[in-house]
């Protein structure tokens, strides 16, 4: 995909779309196209050049500044930028153009180095969860292509597999029931919350994604799970939250059920007893830690 509207670039930028144009206005480093209805859309260097400046004007550098840089005097300066915070970003916006420019090499490179540093818990809570939650909107919205999106899943699900199967297994530990429901195969966030259990001592039996309920009555019934786990993350279209709550309770009876997931931020009926929903990462790591 090489056309971006100037809403993708304010969700991925952090830049409101108002600054975006008042920065045409004024600067030379974005010229964006026309559509025939006259509506502005940028290309993939155009994308690449605002994240470059967004980070550099978030870290002090006016725009005034850094109209007058050349590209690689931009570059070298995102390089000599030293907070901790900043070099993250750096590091999300380098695995935005790799999966822009389809450069696997480049993206898997970039993973790796910072898992050898930093370990795979550190680079998911720094660097994964971070540039999926920049890219996310360009999922739902069709902007990127659907090879930029798999490649970029299965780098991420290949380095948590690994680190999972790299986890001793405690047959002594909680057992835990993972699965998504049936609509969902997003499971990239199940599989963190796989190794993340398996690291705190738990037993994890996980399931998989797409799971029907009767499958998941059959296996609560001969495994006896003490909690279950769910992580929505891109439902299908006719994905019925009620229903699913409805089948938790008559399938997954005497199971503690954790949804997390973007979509519990946007669900205010009444949920059953024995399900909690846990709106962010840090009440998801919250309660992992206390089990």
């Amino acid at each position: 995909m090489d056309a971006f509207t100037i809403k993708d670039l304010e969700n991925i930028s952090g830049i409101k779309a108002h600054t975006i144009r008042i920065w045409e206005q004024r600067y030379n480093f974005l010229k964006p196209c026309r559509s025939d209805t006259n509506i502005r859309y940028y290309c993939n260097e155009e994308l690449k050049t605002i994240l470059n400046i967004a980070l550099l004007n978030k870290y002090g550098f006016k725009i005034s500044h850094i109209d007058k840089m050349q590209p690689g005097e931009i570059c070298s300066k995102i390089l000599e930028l030293r907070d901790a915070e900043a070099i993250n970003e750096r590091i999300v916006n380098e695995l935005v153009r790799s999966m822009i420019d389809l450069e696997i090499y480049e993206f898997e490179c970039t993973l790796n180095d910072h898992i050898k540093a930093n370990g795979i818990e550190a680079t998911v809570k720094e660097i994964i969860f971070p540039f999926l939650e920049k890219i996310g909107i360009l999922w739902q919205t069709g902007h990127i292509m659907p090879a930029q999106e798999h490649f970029v899943s299965n780098v991420i699900r290949q380095k948590l597999i690994v680190a999972i199967d790299q986890t001793p297994t405690r047959a002594d530990g909680k057992i835990c029931l993972l699965f998504l429901p049936e609509g969902e195969h997003h499971e990239l966030g199940l599989l963190f919350l796989c190794y993340i259990l398996k690291s705190r001592g738990a037993n994890v039996i996980y399931a998989g994604a797409n799971i029907p309920m009767c499958d998941v009555g059959s296996m609560v019934i001969a495994l006896k799970p003490e909690l279950a786990f769910i992580h929505l993350t891109s439902t299908c279209p006719n994905f019925n939250f009620d229903k699913l709550l409805k089948c938790i309770r008559e399938k997954a009876v005497n199971v503690t059920t954790i949804i997390s997931g973007f979509p519990t931020q946007h669900y205010h009926k009444d949920i059953p007893d024995s399900i909690q929903f846990k709106k962010s990462f840090t009440e998801v790591m919250e309660f992992v830690d206390g089990i």
